[in-house]
């Protein structure tokens, strides 16, 4: 007579896209920074492109019509404040800072830089070329200007906002005892 290991003593199986998930980040682990990096991307995209549009085009008149800048500026601002709390508590949560104002004005920073480059393709549509309907206004900023600000903005946050090493560094500090690195930490946990 042979024995069965009863199903219930199985360890359980992942499901197949997040074994394949695990897999691929566990070897890539840009990827997985990438991914997260996307989806809070996505997240701030909907705010950021239903606000402009909202702005933009929604009532008669609109709150800000034939103000295409000013609707993307302050598209942009609230959706900066949702991709910080994205970014700094899950994409960069290992590596955010025991000082979260300096850190926000650094994302800060580097958001408004990625406006910037944002609204370049946007000014040049509508102001140089005389491209001023909704399509062309959504393509040079919410695909074309959009992009070359999201690259930015993943190179200045991992390189600037939400540098490597950083918690490593402070939990080396709080495990050595130092009264001044035990209080901000405790916060950003």
């Amino acid at each position: 007579m042979t024995s069965q290991t009863p199903v219930a003593d199985a360890p359980p199986r992942p499901y197949p896209v997040r074994a394949l998930y695990d897999r691929l980040t566990t070897r890539w682990p840009l990827l997985a920074r990438l991914v997260k990096f996307g989806s809070v991307g996505g997240v701030a995209y909907v705010v950021d492109v239903t606000t402009f549009n909202v702005l933009l085009y929604v009532g008669s008149p609109a709150l800000l019509e034939g103000k295409p800048l000013v609707a993307k500026i302050l598209s942009t601002l609230l959706a900066t404040v949702v991709a910080w709390l994205g970014n700094r508590y899950w994409t960069f949560s290992s590596r955010r800072s025991e000082r979260p104002v300096r850190e926000f004005v650094l994302f800060a920073t580097s958001c408004t830089l990625g406006l910037g480059i944002a609204l370049i393709p946007l000014w040049v549509s509508h102001y140089v070329l005389g491209f001023t309907s909704p399509l062309a206004d959504n393509i040079a900023a919410n695909v074309i200007g959009l992009a070359m600000g999201t690259t930015f903005r993943f190179i200045a946050y991992s390189t600037v906002v939400f540098p490597s090493g950083r918690r490593a560094r402070s939990d080396e500090l709080v495990r050595a005892g130092s009264p001044d690195s035990v209080s901000d930490s405790a916060v950003c946990r």
